[in-house]
């Protein structure tokens, strides 16, 4: 410990105090050239001096000296640091240079840094306490880690109070080296700990994190709660999906790729972190609410229609067995309520009727305290149910003073109990959602035949010319080399020109003006639709290139685009834009008002399989439309899937397009194709 002061209150004293309390049977050296002996231990002038090698090192001296220290620890062969001491990133400029150097120290000689700024770890099975937290866990299978130490000291006294044991905490402090996903990894190998939780601000490394979280999810269930939900920071953007998808966004559709189950409250993190710690995921749909009062039923069945669990359906013979074993008045089928008078003793009978059910997977039991009840012996029958037959069991005892005595039972047998039905629900609901994460196939985004050369050159050839976007003409041959189905068009440069393009083309025909400097065509009224002869043809290029002029009078106007009229049906929005973190990000959403007011558009990480682009689109609320609505005819879905995979695909394989609006994708009737009306590609330096 490299930075013993003198004073018992100060960080490393309380450090090492925490490392003697906590029972560590390894040597433990503290360093400081002032003191002779600290806590009854030698004390060292230096790291040289010590009579071996760390294993690790804890260093909480003056930011400025941090560097020097690490390098003296790599010299003698110390490999793994905690850097307590803050003053670096986290405090501006000069102290975002003194981190570079401490990490240019550290590399060196291989050392590797955990923090700096941070509040240390705690490894319950080393009984090795290397923080400042005032806290001791009890042991346990949930590994936790935070960007917060505030949050991280609350969550250890919370665990402690509800008696679930930790396998490790650690505090990520500024991440100047040792990373979320580096814990993820090592977790996953780690047998003691069968549950990860995380409080994170921000990721360092999106394409780690969820290839890490992808790993660990397979074996093992990851809760995150993750703050700071809005934009990190304005930023200009030209397209519906770039305004749409903002760094929420992005999280969410990680989360979702990789298996990560999201709280959105600090008691969501609580409540779930609890249920996945202590029982069992459930082997299937089916709920059964077990109660003593017919209000708290009734906000649990709401709760899981809100949530999306399943009430089971009860089989004849667990009817038949329940009507033995309750009285007359109670009520048989799911929820079953056993009345206000029921004793533990009907509490039991009622659940041994439902363990023998074979469409009951999961028990929620709900207590309220009247004058009969018998809350801790109900309390007992409730653990000695889940650990007899192994079936995923949750309990809601409401109340306070009535309760707390049968919750503290609960709580060391096993059972996690909610204050309120919804909590209960909410958490069974994040317990199916690892279950149908484990178990859901993993599939392949396929290969696409595509132009690839078409698309570079294209790019390229935007680059070279100083755009940041494609052009119209551009973008569509772009989409036509990834096998999109675009109308055709043609860029005239006068109106004689117009004429004979429009004559190849055909009549009916779309008009749109052409200009690097004019994305937003129909703000300034630049576009004209059902064009259907020359004259319509001549007063719409006038009208088009006039209002150009009056109202971008110094844009640089190439003439107008023609493009065959796409027939008649459905209008969806297809797009894409590249988050800093996670790369692209898929979008889809119903076209017009639904994007423009109701935002109904769902995200995606790229690439995406056919049934990943098939789940998004069954998800947005507007879906029944697609579906067919009031003797309308289904929209043709597997035309959409095919666009957005193409769409993908092509977002992967050119880091150079940063955003793309397909607006609107016109979808026939099933069996009638797609065809992109109009598509915006804008490009990265």
């Amino acid at each position: 410990m490299v930075g013993v002061g003198r004073e018992p209150g100060g960080v490393g004293r309380s450090v090492f105090r925490n490392l003697i309390a906590s029972g560590y049977s390894g040597g433990l050296f503290p360093v400081n050239p002032r003191l002779e002996d600290v806590e009854g231990r030698t004390c060292y002038p230096n790291v040289a001096a010590l009579p071996e090698v760390p294993d690790l090192a804890v260093i909480a001296v003056p930011a400025a000296v941090v560097p020097g220290v690490v390098r003296e620890l790599g010299v003698t062969g110390t490999r793994c640091v905690i850097v307590i001491s803050a003053g670096f990133k986290e405090t501006g400029r000069e102290g975002a240079a003194l981190e570079r150097e401490l990490m240019a120290a550290a590399a060196e000689n291989d050392v590797r840094i955990l923090g700096p700024n941070c509040l240390g770890l705690i490894a319950t099975p080393a009984k090795l306490n290397a923080s400042f937290s005032a806290t001791w866990p009890r042991p346990g299978g949930t590994a936790f880690m935070s960007q917060s130490g505030a949050l991280g000291t609350a969550v250890l006294d919370w665990a402690k109070g509800r008696r679930i044991g930790l396998s490790s905490f650690v505090s990520l402090g500024n991440r100047a080296d040792v990373s979320e996903s580096d814990l993820l990894d090592i977790w996953r190998e780690d047998d003691g700990t069968r549950t990860v939780v995380a409080y994170l601000e921000s990721i360092a490394d999106g394409p780690a994190f969820v290839e890490a979280a992808t790993k660990l999810t397979a074996v093992k269930p990851l809760v995150v709660l993750k703050s700071g939900g809005s934009d990190a920071g304005a930023r200009a953007v030209s397209s519906h999906t770039g305004s749409l998808a903002g760094s929420d966004a992005a999280y969410d559709a990680a989360f979702r790729r990789s298996g990560v189950i999201r709280a959105h409250t600090v008691q969501d993190l609580f409540d779930f972190a609890e249920a996945l710690s202590r029982q069992p995921l459930p082997a299937g749909p089916g709920l059964a609410i077990l109660t003593n009062a017919g209000g708290p039923a009734i906000m649990a069945t709401d709760a899981c229609d809100f949530y999306g669990v399943t009430l089971a359906g009860l089989d004849r013979s667990t009817t038949d067995a329940l009507r033995e074993a309750l009285p007359a008045a109670a009520a048989l089928f799911n929820p079953v309520d056993v009345l206000g008078d029921a004793l533990a003793a009907r509490y039991s009978a009622a659940l041994d009727a439902l363990s023998r059910d074979p469409n009951v997977r999961s028990v929620l039991v709900v207590l309220t305290p009247q004058a009969p009840t018998q809350a801790v012996e109900t309390a007992r029958s409730v653990v000695d149910f889940a650990t007899r037959t192994g079936v995923t069991t949750l309990a809601c005892f409401m109340g306070a003073d009535a309760v707390a005595e049968a919750s503290r039972v609960l709580a060391d047998g096993g059972v996690p109990a909610y204050k309120f039905p919804e909590r209960a629900i909410a958490s069974l609901a994040a317990m199916e959602r690892v279950r149908e994460n484990r178990t859901r196939p993993r599939t392949v985004a396929p290969p696409i035949d595509a132009d690839r050369d078409t698309v570079r050159a294209r790019i390229d050839s935007a680059r070279a010319a100083g755009r940041t976007f494609v052009t119209d003409e551009g973008a569509s041959s772009i989409a036509q080399a990834y096998g999109l189905p675009t109308p055709a068009s043609a860029l005239a440069r006068d109106l004689a020109s117009a004429r004979v393009l429009a004559a190849e083309i055909g009549y009916p025909l779309a008009l749109k003006i052409a200009s690097p400097d004019i994305l937003h065509k129909s703000d300034i009224g630049g576009i004209r639709l059902g064009i259907k002869g020359e004259g319509e043809l001549a007063a719409a290029y006038e009208a088009v290139i006039g209002a150009a002029r009056d109202r971008m009078p110094d844009a640089d106007v190439w003439g107008v685009t023609l493009q065959a009229m796409v027939p008649a049906g459905r209008e969806v929005i297809v797009g894409v834009d590249r988050d800093p973190q996670f790369g692209p990000l898929l979008m889809f959403g119903l076209g017009g008002i639904y994007v423009e007011v109701l935002h109904d558009v769902v995200f995606r990480l790229c690439p995406v399989s056919p049934e990943d682009a098939r789940e998004m689109i069954s998800e947005i609320r507007g879906f029944g439309l697609l579906r067919g609505a009031r003797g309308q005819a289904p929209a043709d879905i597997d035309a959409i899937v095919d666009v957005l995979v193409r769409v993908s695909a092509l977002a992967v394989e050119f880091p150079d397009i940063t955003e793309m609006d397909i607006n609107p994708l016109i979808v026939m009737d099933r069996g009638g194709g797609a065809v992109v009306a109009d598509v915006r590609i804008g490009i990265g330096g």
